[in-house]
């Protein structure tokens, strides 16, 4: 019998706040699992966190360096053995998926669903030679979809450490299930991500990673504890709608490739500043002044990333919020993915900048977060300050909104 009332809930999710609704949380997942699965006992209970982009915006894509963070937030699956080699998981909201690990090949029609994601994962590890088993499970998530924090990323890193728990004595190295995870949704999955996802749910805490060789990333785990700061992790989700901005997301690589292919290079990541500023009258002409905007942006902000990792590992919170501004203020002015021209009228993004600009403190950082234009926006602010800083966003983009986080040190675990 699993003792839940023994974990140390704190431990992994650092904040009374969040530590006191779990024990209810895994006592509801485990009697949902009994109700799934006849009135089976389980044996484990595994976690995988979603993520936060801290640094290194829209660099990955182009060879550079990001610095990313688990957070807070989870998927946790129930787990009992099964006797035979049938994989049966139940995930809450997206219902069962069935399948036999004797048969892991790619099927086309499963393409952008559950099933190809979980089938992807088996796949992959197989692949890699590590031992699979049946078993079932019962999946529940509070990372939510759409918020930049990464659900299906979580998803994947909890498969991936529920076979490392069960049939490997949890040997698969963290890496090598982000790198499975990546290529059960790019090949099963159908969608064609980077590996900055997959790589921070997997690993944990704050991970810095460079992409130069995007088939061996180096990837460096930097032991800062957040908790300890007095700072917590706001994101706020500012409701703009996505609908019509795919050319916008694919214009940002499409404008930074033509400034690579125009120097002569595939991507951005062995682009200078000088190298710029030597040809920038020809890059103008030839790819326009946004694009170059976008170049120069690039060859900051990757740099600027590591230099984050550093004042980190350096214990320089001071230096390392500096950083986080010059970030928004690189993204929002070079990069422009702030809003979309479109629709000029409809800015949901640079107000939550704006209201957080003037309500936070010098000492206290914000930033668009991820792929940006009608998306969210990341805030590092002081304890004492984050209940008055929610207030605001809530008021402006309704209640729920704003959700204060903080960076865990766990990845994906075996937590019972």
């Amino acid at each position: 019998m699993l003792l839940i009332s023994d974990i140390d809930f704190k431990d992994i999710y650092v904040t009374d706040e969040a530590s006191s609704v779990q024990e209810n949380r895994y006592k509801n997942a485990v009697w949902k699992f009994k109700e799934c699965f006849n009135g089976k006992e389980p044996s484990s209970i595994f976690s995988a966190p979603g993520r936060t982009e801290v640094g290194g915006n829209h660099t990955d894509h182009q060879h550079g360096e990001v610095l990313a963070a688990s957070i807070n937030k989870d998927a946790i699956a129930v787990t009992a053995l099964r006797e035979d080699n049938t994989v049966n998981i139940f995930a809450e909201g997206f219902g069962n998926t069935v399948i036999g690990i004797d048969d892991l090949s790619l099927r086309e029609d499963e393409k952008g669903t559950t099933p190809a994601l979980i089938r992807g994962v088996l796949a992959g590890l197989k692949k890699a030679g590590f031992t699979l088993g049946g078993f079932d499970a019962y999946i529940t998530s509070d990372v939510l979809i759409g918020a930049g924090l990464s659900s299906s990323a979580a998803f994947e890193t909890l498969i991936g450490t529920i076979v490392s728990g069960m049939f490997n004595n949890m040997n698969i190295d963290p890496v090598e299930i982000a790198k499975t995870g990546q290529y059960a949704e790019n090949v099963y999955f159908g969608k064609p991500c980077g590996l900055m996802d997959q790589m921070a749910c997997s690993v944990g805490n704050l991970v810095h990673i460079d992409f130069a060789d995007p088939e061996r990333p180096v990837v460096d785990k930097v032991g800062f504890d957040f908790s300890a700061t007095g700072y917590v992790l706001c994101i706020t989700d500012t409701k703009g709608s996505h609908a019509d901005l795919t050319d916008e997301y694919a214009a940002v690589p499409l404008e930074m490739k033509k400034i690579a292919e125009l120097l002569g290079h595939d991507v951005l990541r062995p682009v200078s500043f000088e190298d710029i500023m030597d040809n920038i009258s020809m890059l103008r002409d030839k790819a326009g002044d946004r694009a170059v905007l976008r170049a120069i942006h690039f060859v900051n902000e990757t740099r600027r990333a590591g230099d984050e990792a550093k004042a980190l590992k350096d214990n320089d919170l001071e230096g390392f919020l500096k950083l986080v501004k010059q970030s928004g203020d690189s993204s929002f002015k070079y990069l422009q993915n702030v809003y979309t021209n479109k629709d000029v009228t409809t800015q949901n993004v640079s107000i939550a900048l704006s209201v957080s600009d003037t309500v936070l403190g010098p000492d206290e950082a914000s930033r668009v977060h991820g792929g940006g234009f009608a998306g969210t926006i990341q805030a590092f602010v002081k304890k004492e300050n984050a209940s008055r800083y929610q207030e605001y966003m809530d008021r402006i983009f309704g209640k729920g909104s704003c959700e204060i986080l903080a960076i865990r040190k766990y990845g994906g675990i075996r937590v019972i």
